[in-house]
């Protein structure tokens, strides 16, 4: 709860916001360094930090269009030069790592910065956004739990299908309620495509943190957050929602083209 109102609190404004996320993409980073280094070859953090700081600067700055090609170069080269360093037994793990590292947790993070940066409705999606992941998460969780019989996927044992389905509907609800509130100047008709991709979207990335965690043999990211494991387990609905949810405005026409 703590957690969620600094969150949200911080999206008043594009700096605190800005603050508030780079925390987040640093200390997800880091517990994936450590899950990398339980494959066998860690991702190069120092470099991995930079880009992602990178990342949520530009966007920050409104200018995260103009440089990603240019930053994703100089990733993909300083990735291929820090990982000389060491043995050359996991060269390519190392560097493979390292530029996973920085689009999964930087730049898709960034597409936060970019929402919030909209003008004038720019609080308001992100606050949206931010509500729509959480509702498919709790109501995934709570469909799940109580009616859940079918199993998703052999990836995560405790996720079911009606858990899923539940947490779509639930969120494409939320979507079509974005009609009744002014400030966000979005249909009902448009909420419920926007609420159903960033759904499917979050679910996805719940799933895709739960398969690297498998891969590296581990139940929890990190231990960060007491009850809840680490950065990375609480944030990874977001990591491909809050870039649904920009696409699905984009899509929808409420992001000029």
């Amino acid at each position: 709860m703590v957690l969620a109102t600094i969150v949200l609190s911080s999206a008043a404004n594009i700096y605190t916001f800005a603050a508030v996320v780079l925390a987040i993409t640093l200390g997800s980073l880091w517990e994936l360094a450590g899950l990398t280094a339980r494959k066998g070859q860690a991702l190069i953090f120092p470099v991995a930090a930079v880009a992602v700081a990178t990342y949520i600067v530009l966007a920050t700055l409104g200018l995260q269009h103009a440089y990603e090609k240019p930053l994703l170069a100089f990733t993909v080269i300083a990735s291929l030069g820090f990982s000389l360093i060491g043995e050359r037994q996991g060269y390519f793990a190392r560097s493979a790592f390292t530029v996973f590292g920085v689009l999964y947790i930087g730049w898709l993070a960034s597409y936060f910065i970019a929402l919030r940066n909209l003008p004038h409705v720019g609080a308001a999606y992100t606050i949206a956004s931010i509500v729509a992941i959480a509702i498919t998460d709790i109501f995934a969780m709570l469909v799940g739990t109580t009616l859940g019989r079918t199993p998703l996927t052999s990836i995560s044992p405790n996720k079911t299908w009606e858990g899923a389905v539940g947490g779509l509907l639930a969120t494409t609800a939320v979507g079509a309620s974005f009609g009744l509130i002014p400030a966000l100047h979005i249909s009902w008709w448009d909420g419920v495509l926007i609420g159903a991709i960033t759904s499917v979207a979050a679910q996805c990335g719940d799933i895709v943190e739960s398969a690297l965690k498998r891969d590296a043999r581990v139940k929890d990211a990190g231990s960060f957050l007491a009850g809840h494991g680490g950065i990375l387990d609480r944030f990874d609905s977001y990591t491909f929602g809050g870039i649904a949810f920009y696409a699905a405005l984009y899509i929808t026409g409420h992001i000029p083209r």
